[in-house]
């Protein structure tokens, strides 16, 4: 079994980190079409769809406060890793042993699997067009939700928390903004685990309505291509793995950028990482 990470190594997989969010720059076709003007989709969108997709804004901010519904099963995503990695984890404490490899690993894998998922998700439920998106979208929130918080359960970050549920939420807003809103993102990302910063990022969602408009704004033209009888089985399923294959390499490389750190502050407090 893999013994603990080197701090050459975690100094290289940083490197790796920053490059990607440097990337982090243009919009691809499919997103800038998601960009139109919100009131063009409040035009072409049938109420109850436009419904929906406002529940979502309350959705959000009840996963916020409590977590709800939403919350994952720790027990599962342990199960998951073992059988990805070989390593037994019975509780997130544990993770402070994994290496950031099996980690990143886990997290990849993962995400692979909730692509499959989404993708037929999308398609079955684009057979009916309107009628079956309504079934949809509080489906393809679960699952991205989900997706999310299982990445940080496996980085040995606790959901139930709700400073972790704040992250959570900036991980979906950040697979949806633009270049600017990217880079605001990270910035305010970038000292999560200081105290005063993390505090000052949970009293900005305070107006999480506003927080999460982007993502919403993003959903709902996906949805919007997506009611077409038939024509939607193939938007529905680019759509939604598109969707969710954004969110699960935005959650690793965040989650593996914050645990990397987190380890590299621990080596200089204690110097117990090998060089």
């Amino acid at each position: 079994m893999k013994q603990m990470d080197s701090r050459d190594y975690l100094l290289n997989e940083l490197k790796e980190i920053e490059k990607w969010e440097k990337d982090q720059k243009g919009l691809w076709f499919w997103e800038r079409l998601t960009r139109l003007p919100f009131k063009m989709l409040d035009r072409f969108t049938p109420k109850f769809i436009q419904e929906k997709v406002g529940l979502l804004l309350d959705e959000l901010g009840s996963y916020i406060q409590t977590g709800g519904q939403y919350l994952t099963s720790e027990k599962s995503v342990f199960q998951f890793f073992e059988k990805k990695t070989g390593r037994r984890v019975s509780q997130l404490t544990d993770m402070e042993r994994v290496p950031v490899e099996e980690m990143k690993q886990a997290s990849l894998a993962l995400g692979e699997q909730r692509k499959k998922a989404a993708t037929i998700q999308g398609a079955s439920t684009g057979i009916g067009g309107i009628f079956t998106l309504a079934i949809d979208i509080p489906a393809v929130l679960a699952l991205s939700l989900k997706t999310i918080q299982d990445i940080a359960i496996i980085h040995g970050y606790d959901p139930r928390d709700k400073k972790e549920r704040v992250f959570i939420i900036k991980c979906l807003q950040f697979s949806s903004a633009d270049v600017v809103g990217k880079q605001a993102i990270l910035n305010e990302l970038s000292d999560f685990n200081n105290e005063s910063k993390s505090r000052e990022v949970i009293s900005q969602l305070q107006g999480w309505r506003e927080v999460t408009l982007t993502y919403t704004e993003s959903f709902g033209w996906k949805k919007l291509l997506q009611m077409v009888p038939v024509a939607g089985i193939v938007f529905g399923a680019f759509a939604n793995r598109s969707m969710v294959s954004d969110l699960a390499e935005t959650a690793t490389m965040l989650y593996q950028k914050r645990r990397i750190l987190d380890r590299l502050d621990q080596a200089t407090d204690s110097a117990d990482l090998p060089t």
